[in-house]
């Protein structure tokens, strides 16, 4: 089996991206409330022991923190490419360019994310991040 590309908009994964990045908080409405989310981070000495919730509102609470002390001045979505891998599983890059709060400096990521859906909610997440690159 090989991931076939999918319309980002017609993900829940794609839409809660694009919301997050436009600091639209409607996103919720597209996560159940038993979410399975995580970030993962490859190679960062940050601590990102807190960047995991089981539920919507642990969720909320979670992007509100990420809010403040990693996106101060918000996200630019660079790209959101989503992949869908069957039975509601989709594979989705996510490239953004950013002021990362935690270092201070202006930088771009790139992140794999595989989620989850079921009945147009995201019910599982898991991001890796594999970079940040620092600006010059």
């Amino acid at each position: 089996m090989r991931p076939a590309p999918v319309a980002t908009k017609d993900t829940a994964v794609g839409q809660v991206l694009a919301k997050f990045a436009a600091g639209d908080p409607s996103l919720f409405e597209l996560i159940a409330e038993d979410i399975d989310f995580r970030i993962d981070h490859f190679h960062d000495e940050a601590d990102t022991s807190w960047q995991h919730a089981n539920t919507r509102d642990a969720l909320m609470s979670l992007v509100g923190r990420l809010g403040e002390e990693v996106f101060p001045k918000g996200t630019h979505a660079l790209g959101i490419d989503c992949f869908m891998l069957g039975e509601g599983w989709y594979l989705t890059c996510f490239n953004q360019q950013f002021f990362y709060g935690i270092r201070q400096e202006d930088v771009t990521s790139l992140t794999y994310i595989i989620s989850h859906e079921d009945n147009g909610k995201l019910d599982y997440f898991r991001e890796n991040v594999t970079n940040i690159v620092y600006a010059e």
